[in-house]
């Protein structure tokens, strides 16, 4: 595990980290987040490293969650088993695809997070990690996407029951950067 490059502290002593550069599918939590698409079926980028490095397992649940539900809408989120993950849980949202900004995006992608930690809570899940949703093929800028990412999972984790960590792995240091910055402006506003 990274060592994290910036920690917030909420009430409660709950946090929020972040890491990178750092591989996702190799975090020691007990639930990741899947930055998936609405078939469930494995992609490229996030999506398609965590099917390659879960297993036909994941690949298994997501079928028959398909079958049961139909695509996964954007915002909403579901949970499979970590399969040989060293996580037990993939939680699979689906986040916006960016058109300027103009569709809602944001109100989009603050929901995968609040969902995606809705979720876990009600799993009992005590730490979780999460991906940059939305920012590689689905080109949301990583700058909009970090002040979204950052405030929906704050909001989000002062309200749950048994989440207590949530880390970002990141998976490049300018994403992290701008996560890092997004984390210190919230502070600013929101902490003081």
């Amino acid at each position: 595990m990274a060592e994290a490059a910036y920690t917030v502290v909420l009430e409660g002593g709950k946090t929020v980290a972040f890491e990178g550069p750092s591989d996702i599918t190799k975090q020691q939590v007990e639930a990741i987040v899947n930055a998936a698409n609405s078939t469930l079926l494995g992609g490229g980028g996030v999506d398609g490293a965590i099917h390659n490095a879960g297993g036909p397992s994941i690949l298994a649940e997501c079928k028959r969650i398909v079958a049961k539900i139909g695509s996964l809408p954007e915002g909403k989120a579901v949970m499979t088993t970590g399969g040989r993950l060293r996580a037990k849980y993939v939680i699979h949202t689906v986040g916006p695809i960016w058109s300027g900004g103009k569709r809602g995006e944001a109100k989009t992608l603050a929901s995968a997070y609040r969902e995606s930690i809705r979720v876990a809570d009600e799993n009992s899940v005590t730490t979780m990690a999460f991906p940059s949703i939305s920012t590689g093929a689905y080109r949301y800028p990583v700058k909009d996407a970090a002040r979204v990412a950052v405030k929906a999972v704050a909001e989000a984790l002062r309200k749950t029951t048994f989440v207590k960590e949530v880390r970002f792995a990141l998976f490049d240091s300018g994403t992290l950067d701008d996560y890092v910055a997004a984390a210190r402006q919230w502070e600013m506003e929101y902490l003081k």
